[in-house]
């Protein structure tokens, strides 16, 4: 068994870097419910799910681009990920993303996001039980990134997505940058991790479901009682999260390893939290996940999560991976991400 020596500076200075980046927003205003989008927060990789969303300074698959584009940097060859989640109320969530590294140039990525609510019942004051017509609430991302490797150690990354939502007859559309920084300050080791999520411009719904006729005087008779008037909903912006993280691999020689991982997560709609999570690997071969999310965030709901994932080797360069996670949204039930990936090397 090798032995495992753990440099204490090392890990010291691992809890200083997110403590600074941390507690410089403790003090600030709590904007919980003001942000559009809140598809984009919706975690695609199920085994970064099942490690409690600590992916900050994750690399080695596609979808880690969702955590920090600078992951991409560190990709190898081609990776293509299919994600499908089962989310709250029935809502079907589906992520698609490819990678490809370019020796010399970097890495291009291409990541798909689509969320479907389903048919529902369109209800009004006057009709509470229906009006017997139907609608659906679709949000759509698509993203180009890129990222590559400034030296041995330090990779950054880049992502611009589109960003549609609609429901029913309304609808917005605007744009949302992500990037990021990784440093791998020893190599198979210790990284760390820094990236801002979703910043972007500030955007509002428009449709013809906003245009109505209007009675300026309902008690008076004569007038006219249907002038054609337009709602205007206000603008706000994306649901900006900044995400600082540290991750660690212990070696136990050839056939296990442990990772564990940490991130802290401030977003600009709620209260700031932490994400913890491990991964024991064996034989490279079967992964083995267990976390917590949200941790220090009043009034979470659940945060326990649970996972696992299998590998097979087509040959020596080429793989495919299965992975599954568990998570708990205490009194919002529990959803299952499935996700499978295809990697070329």
């Amino acid at each position: 068994m090798k032995k495992i020596i753990i440099n204490k500076s090392i890990i010291t200075s691992a809890c200083i870097f997110i403590i600074i980046l941390f507690a410089g927003e403790i003090f600030s205003q709590n904007k919980t419910g003001t942000t559009i989008a809140q598809f984009l927060k919706i975690e695609p990789s199920s085994r970064v799910v099942g490690l409690g969303n600590a992916g900050a300074s994750l690399s080695g698959e596609i979808s880690n681009i969702f955590y920090n584009p600078a992951s991409l940097g560190r990709l190898q060859g081609t990776d293509i990920q299919f994600t499908f989640n089962k989310w709250l109320a029935d809502i079907t969530y589906n992520y698609m993303a490819a990678g490809i590294n370019i020796e010399g140039l970097g890495t291009f990525a291409l990541v798909g996001t689509l969320l479907n609510s389903g048919e529902m019942d369109v209800r009004t004051v006057e009709n509470p039980l229906g009006t017997g017509e139907r609608f659906t609430v679709n949000n759509l991302a698509l993203g180009l990134g890129y990222g590559l490797m400034l030296t041995d150690r330090v990779s950054v990354g880049v992502q611009l997505n589109y960003i549609n939502e609609s429901i029913w007859h309304s609808s917005l559309s605007t744009f949302g940058l992500n990037f990021g920084v990784q440093y791998q300050v020893v190599e198979g080791g210790l990284t760390l991790g820094a990236s801002v999520s979703n910043f972007g411009t500030r955007s509002a719904y428009d449709g013809r479901d906003l245009y109505l006729n209007y009675d300026f005087d309902p008690d008076k008779y004569g007038d006219n009682d249907k002038l054609p008037a337009e709602l205007r909903t206000d603008y706000f912006n994306l649901p900006t999260l900044f995400r600082a993280g540290v991750s660690y691999w212990l070696d136990f020689g050839e056939d296990y390893k442990l990772l564990i991982a940490a991130d802290a997560v401030h977003p600009n709609d709620n209260d700031q939290y932490v994400n913890i999570g491990g991964e024991f690997n064996l034989l490279n071969i079967v992964s083995l996940r267990a976390g917590y999310r949200n941790l220090f965030m009043p009034d979470a709901e659940g945060g326990l999560v649970l996972g696992g994932g299998v590998q097979t080797n087509i040959n020596q360069s080429n793989n495919i991976r299965f992975d599954y996670a568990y998570a708990d949204y205490g009194r919002l039930a529990e959803t299952h991400r499935v996700t499978l990936s295809v990697g070329f090397k």
